[in-house]
């Protein structure tokens, strides 16, 4: 998988991320998102994703294409294909 630590990504970097529906657990969606400088502090970055801003926490997988995303999500759910 070509991962992305997220201490290493700046603004401006375009990255996917495989995300969770909060509302309907069960579905999950690879998603292109983009790194800002956060709104309220200066000093750190945010992911941005569906025009909401998501604190960068260590434990995020962000991938560096789509198609990474693509083989974690095949991997993690064990499925031999994925559709989007």
């Amino acid at each position: 998988m070509d991962t992305i630590d997220p201490k290493d990504v700046k603004p401006g970097d375009e990255v996917y991320v495989i995300y969770n529906n909060p509302h309907t657990p069960t579905v999950s969606n690879i998603m292109s998102a983009e790194i800002v400088q956060h709104p309220k502090d200066p000093n750190k970055s945010a992911l941005f994703l569906h025009e909401t801003f998501h604190t960068i926490e260590d434990d995020d997988a962000f991938f560096s294409s789509e198609e990474s995303a693509e083989r974690a999500y095949s991997e993690m759910y064990d499925r031999e294909d994925f559709y989007h």
